[in-house]
């Protein structure tokens, strides 16, 4: 089974205010190679930008795999590993758990703007992508060679 590390973040600019503009990226790395996908949320709060941040990775995968989730929010790994009971948010769970369907996915927590690389330009791509309102391929791809 192949074996992928996904690294992942949400971003919500204005969380918990009227009008919040959430984005959330995943970058994807097996054997060296690195893949970055993103997606524009508009009003979402940050913790929904941080689980659809996880979803992005595993829907990323083409076939089953060992996918090992990184992620800051441990509001997503603690549930995913069943500390925190789904009281909210239950359709951006069900998204999750349809993604993690057919992989073996361990979630690990990292902390966040801590010097962690990928990690970092995860959340400096989700933030562009919340500050912009659109997914720019080309910025994406400068950020993940950066």
């Amino acid at each position: 089974m192949k074996q992928v590390q996904i690294v992942c973040d949400g971003s919500s600019l204005g969380n918990g205010g009227r009008a919040p503009r959430a984005g959330a990226v995943a970058i994807l790395e097996h054997n060296g190679n690195q893949k970055i996908v993103g997606e524009f949320l508009g009003d979402a709060t940050n913790q929904q930008a941080e689980i659809i941040a996880a979803c992005l990775g595993l829907e990323a995968l083409n076939q089953p795999c060992q996918a090992e989730v990184v992620s800051d929010s441990q509001y997503v790994v603690k549930t995913m590993n069943k500390l925190f009971k789904r009281k909210t948010n239950h359709e951006f769970w069900s998204r999750l758990d349809k993604a993690a369907q057919g992989h073996r996915v361990t979630w690990t927590w990292t902390r966040g703007h801590a010097g962690h690389p990928i990690q970092e330009k995860c959340d400096e791509a989700a933030r562009l992508i919340a500050t912009t309102g659109e997914v720019d391929e080309e910025k994406l791809a400068e950020i993940l060679a950066a």
